[in-house]
């Protein structure tokens, strides 16, 4: 059984509050820790995700079959998308002062997961909370409340960044 976030977390998800200097120094901080690991970390994430909602899998044609963790773990298609994903958040928090460079980044990341894969949007909403939870995890002592909320913050921005993208995917005349 997948988790299903009621509404009123869908609706303090759909707002992106600014981040602080202080904010982007601290994510940058943590993150700086994390992508030491980042393969490992991002195959941790994304296991953890298609185990709490199985039908992301659907994307996926190498492995949406499998319902063994492990075996998920150890696609090369499974550690290659890691790879990718954990660059992806690389960029934008490695110019978490660019908001313009950031806007464009997750614009891609829309565009590409709208128009080629066609992923619903819900699943980004899903798999940032996700990659928030198994970070938390793995870097607890790195993780006080202060950190946790400037990582919310950032989980926020992505989504809606992402998420606008989809939206301006759909207003585009078809070709």
């Amino acid at each position: 059984m997948e988790k299903v976030q009621g509404e009123m977390e869908i609706e303090r998800w759909e707002r992106s509050e600014e981040l602080s200097d202080a904010e982007k120094k601290v994510i940058q901080e943590t993150w700086s820790r994390v992508y030491t690991n980042c393969e490992d970390v991002g195959v941790s994430i994304l296991i953890r995700f298609f185990v709490q909602f199985p039908s992301a899998k659907q994307y996926f044609s190498q492995f949406k079959h499998m319902e063994d963790p492990l075996e998920m773990e150890r696609t090369p298609q499974l550690r290659k998308h890691a790879r990718r994903v954990m660059g992806a958040v690389n960029t934008v928090v490695e110019n978490i002062n660019d908001s313009e460079k950031v806007s464009s980044v997750l614009a891609l990341v829309g565009k590409a997961h709208a128009l080629k894969h066609k992923v619903e949007p819900v699943y980004f909403k899903f798999f940032t909370g996700v990659m928030l939870e198994v970070i938390a995890e793995e870097y607890a002592n790195d993780f006080t409340p202060e950190v946790q909320r400037a990582w919310t913050k950032l989980k926020s921005l992505i989504y809606t960044h992402v998420t606008a993208t989809y939206k301006e995917a759909d207003r585009e005349p078809s070709k």
